[in-house]
């Protein structure tokens, strides 16, 4: 247990030490790799305080070094994710506040992070129930998740999602095609 409370402290601080860092790239580079400790390693039941957490660290760095569309980006990601962990519509409110995140990067540099934002605000657009409870939309989820693939062909965010989408519409053959293209991808 000590050495859980260790390795929180330790993340923590990279993540308070992240908000110094040059550039967008090392800003984001401890959120990405806590993201995949959550998402990867962590029992489903504790990941939506988990990335409530990263969420709020995200916020801090975006505070401290404003106008970089790649932490707004980072945090619109830990939210949707806090978002998808807690599920129901108690979770609508962290959607939302996901969907104002990814907005504000996407006037800031639709390109960054190779269209993330488009990638991310397209799959709240196809996951979140339509009105009047909440705002999905389907078919801005497919015009923002082409846009992504338009600035990312070949990556395997745009393609996956893209292809999830598609087989929730049962549009399976084109589904396949891109997750052929996702499979495709290069590692990261």
């Amino acid at each position: 247990m000590q050495l859980h409370h260790l390795a929180h402290a330790f993340v923590l601080a990279a993540l308070s030490s992240a908000a110094l860092a040059a550039t967008p790239e090392e800003a984001i580079r401890p959120l990405q790799e806590q993201w995949a400790e959550i998402k990867y390693h962590l029992p489903e039941k504790q990941q939506a305080e988990r990335y409530h957490a990263l969420a709020e660290q995200a916020r801090k760095i975006a505070l401290a070094q404003p106008g970089q569309a790649e932490v707004l980006i980072w945090e619109g990601i830990a939210l949707s994710s806090e978002a998808g962990a807690k599920g129901g519509l108690g979770a609508l409110s962290v959607a939302k506040a996901a969907k104002q995140q990814l907005e504000a990067a996407l006037k800031l540099d639709d390109k960054a992070l190779k269209g993330s934002a488009y990638t991310s605000l397209g799959t709240l657009y196809y996951k979140v129930p339509g009105w009047p409870v909440g705002f999905g939309d389907k078919e801005r989820a497919e015009e923002l998740l082409r846009k992504a693939l338009a600035i990312n062909p070949a990556g395997i965010d745009p393609n996956y999602f893209y292809a999830d989408y598609l087989a929730e519409r049962e549009r399976y053959s084109e589904a396949l095609r891109h997750l052929d293209i996702a499979l495709k991808a290069p590692a990261r």
